[in-house]
């Protein structure tokens, strides 16, 4: 079973580094774009692109790495918060209230439509990302101490 719950890392671990590519370079753009009083339709598609890819990325970290990295150490499943508690102990996140914030920030994304509270969302999301792409690095660190990957499981 371990054997299996390895292999489940490793693929997810791969659609982790995709994502963080996309979502670095979604973050790129957003930040040269800057939060403004008034977006033009362009600029509003690029942040749309941008928070979809924060909100995928987190759920990805939250949802997947998080709660298999704590299967294969026998951790109980708990709530999202144990979860995010238990990263943070690992040290695969800074700080578990950020990841807190994250959470209910992509929450935000999923169920707010008014523009002017989307601005507030373009903001959170760029102060917050810089938390997530960490996270990852993070995690690769952690996952070739604990003897999870191989070097060659995770890009450089």
């Amino acid at each position: 079973m371990k054997d299996d719950l390895l292999e489940l890392l490793s693929k997810e671990l791969k659609l982790l580094e995709d994502s963080t590519g996309i979502l670095k370079y979604s973050y790129g753009n957003c930040q040269k774009i800057g939060i403004q009083e008034d977006y033009v339709i362009e600029d509003m598609d690029q942040f749309e692109a941008f928070t979809s890819r924060f909100a995928r990325m987190s759920d990805m970290l939250i949802q997947k790495v998080f709660r298999v990295l704590d299967k294969i150490e026998l951790d109980d499943e708990g709530t999202i918060r144990d979860r995010i508690n238990r990263a943070e102990k690992k040290g695969l996140i800074e700080s578990a209230d950020i990841f807190v914030q994250i959470r209910i920030v992509r929450n935000d994304i999923a169920h707010e439509y008014h523009i002017e509270a989307l601005k507030d969302i373009y903001k959170k999301v760029l102060e917050l990302t810089p938390y997530l792409l960490d996270c990852t690095e993070k995690i690769r660190a952690y996952c070739k101490k604990c003897n999870y990957i191989s070097g060659k499981d995770l890009s450089q």
